[in-house]
């Protein structure tokens, strides 16, 4: 990299000697080239600044709210039952909670006073419900888009040099999180020279990470990546149940498994959870499929495909059309030997297996 903070110190030492000396000499001043400089307003803080800003979508499940987060801990009420919120991992309570019956009406009630993080990092207190709703509605509402830059992440520790000749002073300025990161860019002035010490390494939103060698650089991987995943800016916290899911794993789970029972089944928000009472799935490796009730054996097909939370599960049984749709795996459930396979297609399509076996 052509910046360092040696250059800078060089500049440093040549302008104090250049006011202090007697003598009048040429004197060289080794200047930090323009493109390896952070200055202020530019394409490339901005797109730090929006990088490291606070996200708010992850605690949804409680606020309805992109832009600012609860500080932790907190205590809630979800369905008449209280949980104390310690980390990020707790959201999982308050849906296991949601989760448990699916025909209810999800209520949580927020203990109050509580202390809301803004996407500025600044904190407010809150003392009641009708403060918090103040605040919700300055935030864009469901995957608007908003300015923070959710499918990249810097890997910390980040350290910056600093020089400001107002002062005359030299400076390594060390960041250990975004918060910190953010409020050094936001308060960077006309008159500060500033460059990242690169390399630094960024996490991309496949978990990957990328090692980072200079401004440019940062700025077009920045520019590249930023669309590149959903910011999962809804309010739907059952959207992201398969992250991990795979078909292999949903294979091994239905082929390895008999006489699957339709535990939930609704076509167009209409409910047909009794139209196969008694009927027995039976799923193979093959991709074909068969059930069964009381005499009667029909055939079929099926198939997965996709990955994660895009996994389409396509069912074809000519004789079941109530069973039959390109459905999305929506999550696969393990509840103390009792697993459930759930499958959606929208908001009004609904198809769930249950199963018993070990």
């Amino acid at each position: 990299m052509k910046t360092t903070a040696k250059s800078i110190f060089v500049l440093l030492v040549s302008l104090v000697f250049l006011l202090t000396s007697c003598r009048k000499e040429d004197i060289e001043i080794i200047e930090t080239p323009p493109e390896d400089l952070i200055t202020l307003n530019s394409t490339v803080a901005n797109l730090i600044q929006r990088t490291a800003t606070n996200d708010g979508s992850n605690d949804n499940i409680l606020d309805l709210a992109n832009c600012f987060n609860i500080e932790l801990p907190v205590t809630v009420t979800a369905n008449s039952i209280e949980v104390i919120i310690y980390d990020e991992d707790d959201y999982d309570l308050v849906e296991a909670i949601f989760d448990q019956d699916d025909d209810d009406m999800d209520t949580l009630v927020i203990s109050y006073p509580i202390t809301i993080i803004l996407s500025d990092y600044s904190a407010i207190s809150i003392n009641n419900a009708t403060e918090l709703n103040t605040y919700v509605m300055t935030c864009n509402g469901e995957n608007v888009a908003d300015d923070d830059i959710e499918c990249i992440d810097f890997v910390y520790p980040i350290s910056a040099s600093v020089f400001n000749p107002n002062n005359e002073l030299i400076s390594t300025e060390i960041f250990s999180n975004d918060s910190e990161l953010y409020s050094f860019i936001v308060n960077i002035t006309d008159s500060d020279i500033v460059s990242i010490n690169f390399p630094i390494s960024v996490v991309l939103s496949n978990g990957s990470q990328q090692q980072i060698n200079s401004l440019v650089e940062l700025q077009n991987t920045i520019e590249n990546v930023q669309d590149d995943c959903d910011e999962d800016d809804d309010y739907d916290y059952n959207d992201d149940d398969c992250n991990l899911c795979a078909p292999e794993q949903l294979e091994s789970i239905l082929t390895n498994c008999s006489d699957w029972q339709v535990d939930k089944l609704e076509r167009d928000n209409v409910d047909y959870d009794d139209a196969y009472n008694g009927y027995d799935f039976n799923f193979f490796t093959n991709g074909t499929l068969s059930v069964s009730w009381n005499t009667t054996t029909v055939y079929g097909t099926w198939s997965a495909s996709g990955t994660g939370n895009n996994i389409t599960v396509v069912i074809d049984i000519p004789a079941l059309t109530l069973c039959n749709n390109n459905w999305i795996l929506h999550e696969i459930e393990d509840n103390g030997g009792e697993t459930k396979v759930d499958l959606r297609l929208g908001d009004d399509d609904r198809l769930r297996y249950e199963n018993t076996c070990n």
